[in-house]
């Protein structure tokens, strides 16, 4: 099998890559596998770096067997026929990837999509989360530091690795303020890392709420914090999990005593939101900086503020609940949003290890086998068709072709 790494297309440029170089070799001398990487100039690790780890860096990957990426491939870069590895983020019908997706079926490419690649139980296998919630949450004490000029902060993309970036904390006096901190995942875990070494003081829920600190604060928020059953019956987060329309949002009280709030949960669309366009204008509602991990796009989001993705080059806008409208960043009547989707490109050489290592122990094996159901449930389109597992997307896709029924297996 003949795997190529190719080029990242996608505007703004993403210098992740699936596999480093030292995987590349891993993967030769443990897999009957031969990989080989397109040049590049924006990636992370260089060219030079691939040759010297005995890797073929190439102009073209046409002959390929597996082309893997990182972010959606441009249309017009998509090679016909091909098994591509990629994050399509399709998967909930995004208008934005609409064409993308019909451009794969037309091209007759089998499109794997890492989102969906999971266990038995239906968790996720390979990820970048943990290091999207440690540059969101770095990113929100940043922002913090900017609106009120209590405090400056180097931005993470010009540390070498996190390693630096602790060494760098450890220097670190941060004025009194709360955080509040969404989510328990990966994204969750890796935000209340980077906190926890920012020399931050991890809180209860409880302590949070009703009590005032002399030093900076945060608190780590499960679903049983911010919601409840509307029929009054006790919380199970699997009934939370499968039926999250029955609930309804208990999260208010945070926002009247949260000064930054790091939001990196996965939100369901049936389920309620955080808070309103109104709870926003209310006087009492103290948040100034959301760093939306997430990167939900209102209307269809948890909060209403994430009006667009923001990027590396250009982090932050803000947001004026007054008038639902955009506005310039730091601005006493203005909440600031830090919404930027491929928050893991500021820590690209530890998150492209970490993906990599992740693909080779669980990904590989599977994908050298002649049948491998995991593969098989995270394979979007094969044959110019929707594979059983997607045919949920049958009216989205026909919605850019015209052509409804002509893309289910």
């Amino acid at each position: 099998m003949k795997i190529g790494l190719i080029r990242e297309g996608k505007i703004p440029t993403d210098s992740r890559v699936p596999l480093t170089p030292e995987l590349c070799a891993n993967a030769m001398k443990n897999f009957p596998v031969e990989v080989v990487v397109q040049s590049s100039e924006i990636r992370c690790f260089t060219d030079e770096e691939y040759r010297d780890a005995g890797i073929s860096v190439v102009a073209d990957v046409n002959d390929c067997d597996i082309l893997m990426g990182v972010k959606e491939v441009p249309t017009h870069l998509l090679v016909p026929g091909k098994t591509y590895f990629m994050f399509s983020h399709t998967i909930k019908e995004q208008a934005y990837n609409r064409k993308l997706l019909w451009s794969i079926l037309d091209k007759n490419i089998r499109l794997i999509d890492y989102e969906v690649l999971k266990d038995e139980r239906g968790n996720r296998l390979i990820a970048f989360g943990r290091f999207a919630g440690m540059v969101g949450a770095h990113n929100a004490v940043w922002t913090y530091g900017r609106r009120t000029g209590a405090f400056s902060l180097k931005r993470m993309k010009d540390f070498r690795d996190y390693e630096e970036a602790k060494s760098y904390y450890k220097t670190l006096k941060l004025p009194a303020f709360k955080i509040a901190l969404t989510g328990t995942g990966r994204v969750g875990s890796g935000a209340a890392q980077v906190l926890k070494d920012m020399g931050i003081r991890q809180v209860s829920p409880a302590e949070y709420l009703t009590e005032s600190f002399p030093y900076p604060v945060f608190t780590q928020l499960d679903c049983a914090n911010y919601v409840k059953r509307k029929d009054g019956k006790p919380f199970h987060k699997t009934d939370f999990y499968n039926r999250p329309e029955l609930f309804q949002n208990t999260f208010l009280p945070f926002t009247k005593v949260t000064d930054v709030l790091v939001h990196g949960i996965y939100w369901d669309s049936r389920a309620p939101v955080f808070f309103t366009l109104a709870d926003m204008q209310k006087q009492d509602f103290s948040i100034k900086v959301i760093a939306d991990i997430t990167c939900d796009i209102a209307p269809v989001s948890s909060v209403p503020s994430t009006l667009r993705a923001s990027a590396i080059s250009d982090p932050v806008y803000g947001f004026d609940p007054a008038t639902n409208r955009e506005i310039q960043p730091y601005q006493p009547e203005g909440i600031d949003i830090m919404a930027i989707d491929n928050l893991p490109s500021e820590l690209p050489r530890d998150a492209s290890t970490a993906f990599g290592g992740q693909f080779l122990e669980h990904i590989l094996p599977e994908l050298l086998k002649e049948k491998s159901e995991m593969i098989e449930k995270a394979t979007i389109a094969a044959d110019g068709k929707l594979t059983k597992h997607f045919r949920y997307l049958e009216d989205y896709v026909a919605a850019c072709s015209g052509e409804a029924g002509s893309f289910i297996s």
